[in-house]
């Protein structure tokens, strides 16, 4: 058995020490370390050595996090708390960097990217490399690189030659001379002594170096200023033309800073105004509302069937312009609601030959349930959301177009990047909200920006999309978290840390570090209990539905409100949407109320229904137009000959032959009452009607044919699914069960073993080889003893695998057996077990 007080030698020695708890939180900030689960503890530490994996970590750390692994990358190797601390903090000291960086540490020790005790800290050999200060890739600290490692190709000669010049003594070897001069440039006082006789050119040349980056340019003929600073090794070359400054001479030159600016703290999110909680509250009310309108707006405009779906999938510009028009918003805003209502599967593509976008059988569903719960799903649909309105009419990595609805549009860190945002907005007092450029600066703290992707800030965009959608949706009012928005989130916010600041005034402790593991998602309960108090937060502050509207003499009727759903669903095939605003303003013409005609209302249905909705008296100008288009209505029929008109009266077939507009119909009569055509009814119609006729179509039993305008529906379809950010986040019972297999497959792979017969020759990792013999007689002895035995077991795929088992009983060429990796009870073939060995036992 190992010693606890014994340092551990390598990653794995320090995960094994750890305990479940420990390893639980490992696993949970990087899930990519369990997919799938590692089969012992030295299989996960090489997997969270990978660099694909230690730059995923690395990507999520912030800002302290990441440059206290930046200043361990550039300390000795191993490196003391003491000297990590004089990095982080310099000659002078810093009480808010001292009280914060045990938790960085610690953050960094809980993602197994630093291990080993105070005294000797790691960090992990790919964090190391990818953070180290290099030609190719200069450490974020702008250091350069160490005496020793600028001088490993210099001629002895030459080294002896500086350590001379710098006043050392000489030595009989490079390495003493370069450890020689290391001591010198790190000594405080010493250093101080040699650059005080610097002429001040040359100070001057230190000073442009020592912030970074600290590569310089020279001659073959240096200048003086600069033949100075070679001679003593205050710059040394690295290639032809080329100098560094020493790391050792640029922290003597910073006061021993590895950063220029350390930033223990997050930048508090400042409230750019403040607004009474309840005004926030009824203006996000309002917002929510003229949301769930827009939605209805835009698929009652597609319900007989949308825009077609291009051949690489999603809307043409030319469709995008139109529906912007149709909805009175600019493109973009036009590309957010069609994206919203495809996130929440009420829009999708029919699959049709001729494919075009519709609403789904969901949408109908959606429209029958109140108005707050309606909300409700449009708001978790676009908190979850992958896919990006904000990237429509960019490019690809191809260089093609991005279009609404099409592909390419998920972006990964899109939920992530909102829910964080709200998150900040509910720090805030009710009824604040935040300055657009604080939230930014907060979110590049959490997660600076490193490499190439400091030229493309998707976050910093994602949250300023962020801002303006919530505020579109009603999650938000005049920038500030409205009550409903702060409910939907529900335990989606992490709990305040103690001492957080929960206002922009507030101040954090010196000792705080905000945890950088994800909070953990909501359960499916928790959410719909967290979907219901926002439902019920909003449900009083939207408008009540109106039972009436305001007829006027000039054909027109006004909504002084939203109307309830059938009033306003009848009210839209009977007149047209004139103007929208705080009142709807509708329209009676021939061809609204011939529609109305059409869907199978009778003209005294109408004038029913208009004496029951009315608070005014019905306009006789409105009485009189539907009685005469009802008189014309269904006079002529239209049925498929190709197409037919038919009419009692000859007199009006007459008619339309002499008209000139028919010339195009190209009639001719059949019969006294019967028209005919090659047109098909539907060309029919319109041609008619262009002329001023009201004709109805027919089917083949000469009915009247009624339609409706939500005839068109795509089948089932569900909502897309979001692109996960990598693997997900495990939950508990995942966890427990990955860290008890690896668990048990760690005593497998370190239990020691007393070999026997042919097992004497296995070493390292081998499984152990004995004879069939050998193996049914161990086993058999086992069964008698209850000792636990080491096998090597090769399953029906040929995998190899070792285990340690508990024998219970051997018959019939199978062995039952208590499973120590898997934790069960399991039956192996004897034939598939390579061979066996006896645990040797605990002296402990």
């Amino acid at each position: 058995m190992s010693d606890p007080a014994t340092p551990p030698r390598s990653l794995a020695e320090a995960l094994r020490a750890r305990d479940d708890a420990s390893l639980a939180v490992l696993l949970r900030s990087r899930p990519d370390l369990i997919t799938p689960v590692p089969t012992d503890l030295t299989q996960l530490a090489t997997r969270a050595g990978t660099r694909a994996s230690v730059v995923r970590a690395l990507e999520r750390l912030d800002r302290f996090a990441l440059q206290t692994a930046e200043a361990l990358a550039v300390a000795a190797d191993p490196a003391t708390y003491d000297e990590l601390l004089g990095l982080m903090t310099g000659d002078e000291g810093d009480q808010a960097v001292a009280g914060a960086l045990p938790h960085a540490l610690g953050a960094l020790r809980d993602q197994a990217l630093v291990w080993g005790s105070d005294d000797r800290l790691r960090l992990v050999r790919t964090a190391r490399e990818l953070l180290a200060p290099s030609p190719q890739h200069p450490s974020p600290t702008g250091l350069g690189p160490t005496v020793q490692e600028a001088t490993a190709g210099m001629s002895p000669g030459r080294i002896q030659e500086i350590v001379t010049t710098a006043g050392l003594a000489s030595t009989h070897d490079a390495v003493s001379a370069v450890s020689s001069l290391t001591a010198l440039f790190a000594d405080r006082r010493r250093m101080a002594d040699l650059l005080a006789d610097a002429p001040e050119e040359s100070r001057e040349v230190l000073a442009r170096l020592v912030w970074g980056p600290p590569y310089g340019q020279v001659t073959a003929d240096p200048a003086p200023r600069l033949r100075w600073l070679l001679d003593r090794g205050l710059l040394l070359p690295t290639a032809p033309g080329t100098v560094v400054l020493p790391r050792e001479v640029a922290l003597h030159l910073r006061a021993g800073r590895a950063h220029r600016t350390t930033e223990p703290l997050p930048p508090p999110v400042e409230a750019a105004a403040t607004h009474r909680p309840q005004v926030v509250d009824t203006t996000a009310a309002g917002q929510a509302y003229t949301a769930l309108a827009t939605v209805e707006e835009l698929l009652k405009d597609w319900d007989e069937g949308g825009p077609t779906v291009l051949r690489a999938g999603g809307l043409s510009v030319r469709d995008l312009k139109r529906t912007a028009v149709a909805l009175d918003v600019s493109e973009p805003m036009a590309a957010f609601w069609v994206e919203l209502a495809y996130a929440a599967g009420l829009l999708a593509s029919d699959g049709e030959a001729d494919e075009r976008y519709a609403a789904t059988p969901a949408y109908d569903e959606w429209l029958e349930q109140p108005a707050a719960q309606r909300w409700v799903r449009l708001a978790e649909a676009w908190l979850t959301a992958t896919r990006t309105a904000g990237v429509v009419g960019g490019r690809d990595a191809k260089d093609r177009t991005l279009s609404a609805l099409g592909p390419g549009l998920d972006r990964s860190a899109a939920p992530e990047v909102r829910h964080r945002v709200l998150a900040l907005l509910a720090g805030l007092p009710e009824g604040a909200s935040p300055s657009a450029e604080s939230v930014l600066a907060r979110l590049r703290w959490e997660r600076p920006l490193r490499g190439p992707q400091q030229d493309d800030d998707l976050r910093g965009r994602l949250a300023r999309w962020t801002l303006s959608e919530a505020e579109l949706l009603g999650v938000t009012g005049r920038g500030a978290l409205s009550a409903q928005g702060r409910a939907l989130l529900g335990a989606r916010l992490p709990e305040p840390a103690a001492g957080e600041p929960v206002g922009p005034g507030d101040k954090l402790p010196v000792h705080h570090h905000r945890p950088t593991a994800p909070p953990e998602p909501l359960s499916p309960t928790e959410q719909a209990v967290a979907s219901a108090a926002a439902a019920r937060l909003l449900t009083p502050l939207l408008p009540e539905p109106l039972d009436h509207v305001l007829l006027q003499a000039d054909l027109t009727a006004v909504a002084p409100g939203p109307l309830q759903r059938p009033l306003a669903e009848t009210l839209g095939v009977l007149a047209d949407v004139e103007s929208k605003g705080g009142a709807t303003v509708y329209r009676f013409t021939p061809g609204s109320v011939r529609r109305a005609l059409d869907a199978g209302r009778s003209a005294s249905d109408l004038h029913a229904f208009l004496a029951e909705h009315s608070r005014t008296p019905v306009p006789q100008p409105l009485a009189y137009l539907i009685d005469d288009v009802a008189r014309k209505h269904g006079h002529l029929r239209v049925g498929a000959a190709s197409a037919y008109v038919r009419c009692d009266d000859d007199a009006l077939l007459n008619e339309i032959l002499a008209d000139k507009r028919a010339a195009g119909l190209r009639l001719r009569r059949l019969a006294p009452t019967v028209l005919a055509t090659q047109a098909d009814p539907a060309a029919l119609l319109d041609g008619l009607r262009a002329m001023g006729f009201a004709p109805a179509a027919e089917s083949a039993e000469g009915d009247v044919l009624i339609t409706r305008a939500d005839a068109h529906r795509t089948p089932p379809r569900t909502a897309p699914e979001p692109v996960p950010d990598g693997p997900p986040t495990p939950d508990a019972t995942l966890l427990a069960a990955a860290i008890r297999a690896i668990r048990a497959g760690d005593l497998a792979s370190t239990t020691p073993r007393r070999p026997s017969g042919a097992a004497a020759a296995v070493t390292g990792g081998e499984l152990p080889r004995t004879t069939s013999a050998e193996t049914l007689a161990t086993m058999q002895a086992a069964v008698l003893t209850g000792e636990a035995l080491w096998i090597g077991y090769v399953n029906a795929e040929g995998a190899a695998s070792q285990r340690v088992i508990a024998p219970v009983r051997v018959e019939g060429g199978f062995v039952t057996a208590y499973d120590h990796t898997a934790d069960e009870v399991r039956t192996y073939p004897l034939h598939r077990i390579t061979g066996v060995a006896e645990l040797v036992d605990d002296e402990t």
